[in-house]
């Protein structure tokens, strides 16, 4: 790992599948995109909340960077508009695009498989939780809506001062589970996710449910790409988790 907030890549071996790898003590997950299907409701809220300060996005170009840093990202767009957002309009965008995804975020729709595979995870010998680069008052709904037994543990983007794609929050995480960084497997839909999981030392499992491909989710590190969380349900019970 490099220096705190700078991201390097871990090599894996190009012939791991997700039947060969080594079994993890805990799983942390991606929320947006991974476990819940609210991707296209954060380009959404991203592109309002630039435009409303004078920044219009290429939308194909908005998708590729969500999952990333809010200030890291509203700078970059800012940036390719001709005018760069400073630290504090940075933020600005950050919080009104989280206050904006808040009023579209009604009715999250949970991810096939995300429900099942975390409810069979709470009756495991397996410790989870959900890492995720929102802001605190933006993971509520998405959480409440895979109807779980229990609140799952959160950690957000509060929690670190440098978001992913460095590996800050993806450390607290498995500090706060009490398991090593390399026992740990991490799933997401971004190149962001892959980009801190392998920063952080950790398994990083691409799900292609939120804008990025096997392609570029492998280029970004990710140790194996699977098309759904049912994909990682399946093998997790095939190594012995409860049904």
């Amino acid at each position: 790992m490099g220096a705190r907030g700078h991201v390097t890549i871990r090599s894996m071996s190009p012939s791991l599948t997700i039947r060969t790898l080594p079994a993890p003590q805990a799983i942390l997950f991606d929320l947006d995109g991974t476990l819940v299907d609210t991707v296209h409701l954060r380009i959404e809220a991203w592109a309002e909340a630039l435009r409303r300060h004078g920044v219009v996005v290429d939308r194909e170009r908005l998708a590729r960077l969500i999952g990333s840093d809010g200030r890291r990202l509203a700078r970059e767009m800012s940036r390719e508009a001709g005018r760069e957002f400073d630290g504090v309009e940075a933020s600005v965008v950050d919080d009104l695009s989280g206050a904006i995804f808040d009023e579209l975020n009604a009715g999250p729709v949970p991810l096939p498989g995300a429900s099942e595979l975390l409810g069979a995870l709470e009756m495991s010998h397996l410790t989870f939780a959900i890492a995720t680069s929102s802001l605190p008052g933006q993971v509520a709904a998405s959480v409440k809506s895979l109807a779980l037994p229990s609140e799952p543990p959160v950690m957000d983007q509060s929690h670190v001062a440098h978001a992913k794609p460095a590996p800050d929050l993806l450390l607290f995480a498995a500090a706060q589970l009490g398991v090593t960084p390399e026992r740990c497997w991490y799933v997401g839909d971004s190149t962001w996710d892959m980009l801190a999981s392998g920063a952080a030392g950790m398994t990083g499992i691409g799900v292609t449910t939120g804008v990025a491909d096997p392609d570029a989710l492998t280029a970004a590190g990710a140790a194996v790409t699977i098309g759904s969380l049912t994909t990682l349900l399946a093998e997790l019970r095939r190594r012995g988790l409860p049904t």
